[in-house]
């Protein structure tokens, strides 16, 4: 199985907030937020991490090609390239993950590690996608995921149409889903939440996998949040 990280973006809020970092090397919890889902995958058994980083940021790209040649991770694939969208970045990404069931997610994602391993065994019992999703909701602009008594994925909406559950940005994919980014690239459609509708146009068994909070670190107030969030003492589960 692959892993693949979008490290794309320009971090302008970030920067106009004062943070002077790029956001793929903004610590979180004394990490780096690249450095932290490089281990996670890791630990949760990747083949091989992809990754794309901003070519507008080469502190960004030296830190990944460091990296690289560090011991104790599985082997890293570097693309460097400007783009002006996620979907674009991951059609950067996507030749390398066409032979293999795939999980992708964007630098700034935060999760629990815990809540990430049982997804990801999860995936790796089942078929088809599944997607991350939290009854979380601190987003700016949420996806809202439409889903049945089984959790089978039946929209994903920009206004809350009744749901429960809004997408955590964290997409765990069959090979077979390339083809669909492909559609959307050729058609111009752009944003990743018009790939995840097309992946319900082109009929991909979709599941979604509840977990406790996901959060984007996009302002600076958000690296606080962050990191309270991951020294919280989880909370039982009935």
């Amino acid at each position: 199985m692959k892993y693949a990280i979008i490290a794309a973006g320009e971090g302008s809020r970030l920067m106009s907030e004062g943070v002077a970092l790029p956001k793929p090397l903004v610590p979180i919890c004394g990490e780096p937020m690249i450095d932290r889902l490089v281990r996670i995958f890791t630990e949760n058994g990747a083949d091989e991490i992809c990754i794309i980083v901003n070519r507008l940021h080469p502190q960004t790209e030296a830190h990944v090609r460091h990296l690289m040649a560090q011991p104790g991770h599985a082997p890293i694939r570097l693309a460097v390239e400007t783009t002006p969208s996620s979907m674009h970045s991951f059609n950067v990404l996507a030749p390398w993950l066409e032979d293999a069931p795939f999980c992708l997610t964007t630098v700034d994602t935060i999760f629990r590690e815990d809540d990430f391993a049982a997804y990801i065994r999860a995936f790796r019992q089942g078929q088809g996608g599944l997607m991350a999703v939290t009854d979380y909701i601190d987003d700016e602009k949420p996806l809202y995921v439409g889903t049945d008594a089984d959790l089978r994925i039946t929209g994903f909406h920009d206004s809350d149409e009744g749901d429960r559950y809004i997408s955590g940005g964290i997409y765990a994919l069959q090979p077979e889903a390339i083809a669909t980014l492909r559609r959307c690239m050729a058609e111009g459609r752009s944003r990743m939440r018009n790939f995840q509708r097309a992946l319900v146009e082109d009929g991909l068994e979709l599941h979604a996998w509840p977990m406790s909070k996901v959060l984007d670190v996009d302002h600076a107030s958000d690296i606080a949040k962050a990191e309270a969030f991951l020294s919280e003492t989880p909370t039982p589960q009935p």
